[in-house]
């Protein structure tokens, strides 16, 4: 009989393409990968990852029982939502991953609601990057995660997941009270050429997007400061060391030295829920998803 959770981590390696980023996906020590590998090496009676230099790879018969392995933890998927939509309510477990300003901005209105609708369904969340909640909820590690795209940069969805929009999220361009341009009404992009930026960090969507729209303007970025959190970006501006994007969701309050200034051509964000299309028929998940939209028309 094999075992589901070693078919996890044999899909695992075979999405991440090596032991630490299998390890690194499932929240497990690469030791633990190792372990469960040679157990389900035992099993089958054949090797399933051989060396090669420093990593290793699949062997035919790990590829061949990795394809296997990912339809039989998407039919339990199936299984999971299928039992669930039996009973027709939201019970057991929802495992959400949302980034920062999510978490602050729609997260506690939902969880409170469904908490009060819903007193059998127990969810859990964490704060995670839209890239990594992504992975996760196609790895199965969350059934439903909060992503962000902008209005000229898109992220890309992984074709086994489903999305719902939930809201378009403003951003202002964060300038200290001393700015030249701290008065105005509204500001351009191009008008901040010489400015010093505070930014996420590097290899992030955010930050990609950051400078892919600068050097649309015309402006080769200087990013100074790298900040993950907006309120550590906020207190960078207040003290005279730069600008940053601050988008409204989940903002939160703003320092007295730093004024807020909408930008002229409206620059937003696309903020959606995605989850396994093969749990789409979860009443858990249902039940999020709704909870979500009206917590962020809420927002609108």
């Amino acid at each position: 009989m094999l075992n589901l959770e070693r078919l996890r981590t044999l899909d695992a390696l075979a999405r991440h393409g090596s032991v630490s980023g299998a390890a690194d996906g499932l929240h497990v020590t690469t030791s633990a990968v190792s372990q469960q590998m040679a157990k389900l090496e035992r099993e089958v009676g054949q090797p399933l990852v051989a060396r090669n230099g420093r990593g290793v790879r699949l062997t035919d018969a790990g590829r061949l029982l990795a394809d296997h392995a990912a339809r039989i933890i998407s039919q339990v998927e199936l299984a999971q939502a299928d039992v669930e939509a039996r009973r027709g309510c939201a019970v057991g477990e929802l495992r959400i991953g949302a980034f920062p300003t999510a978490m602050r901005g729609l997260l506690p209105q939902v969880l409170s609601a469904l908490r009060a609708d819903h007193p059998e369904l127990r969810v859990r969340v964490r704060e995670q990057e839209p890239e990594e909640s992504m992975a996760a909820v196609v790895r199965g590690d969350l059934d439903l995660a909060l992503a962000i795209d902008w209005y000229n940069k898109r992220m890309p969805v992984p074709a086994e997941l489903t999305r719902a929009h939930l809201l378009d999220d403003s951003a202002d361009i964060a300038v200290p009270a001393g700015h030249p341009l701290a008065g105005c009404a509204e500001v351009s992009l191009a008008e901040l050429a010489a400015d010093d930026w505070i930014s996420w960090n590097e290899g992030q969507f955010c930050h990609e997007w950051l400078v892919y729209t600068l050097r649309g303007t015309g402006i080769e970025p200087r990013i100074t400061h790298i900040a993950e959190e907006h309120h550590t970006q906020l207190a960078f501006v207040e003290a005279g060391l730069g600008v940053c994007v601050a988008p409204r969701l989940g903002r939160g309050p703003v320092p007295d030295g730093v004024r807020l200034l909408p930008v002229a051509d409206s620059v937003h964000r696309h903020v959606y829920a995605v989850w396994r299309a093969d749990a789409d028929r979860r009443p858990s998940v249902r039940a999020a998803v709704d909870a979500l939209q009206r917590a962020a028309a809420r927002q609108v």
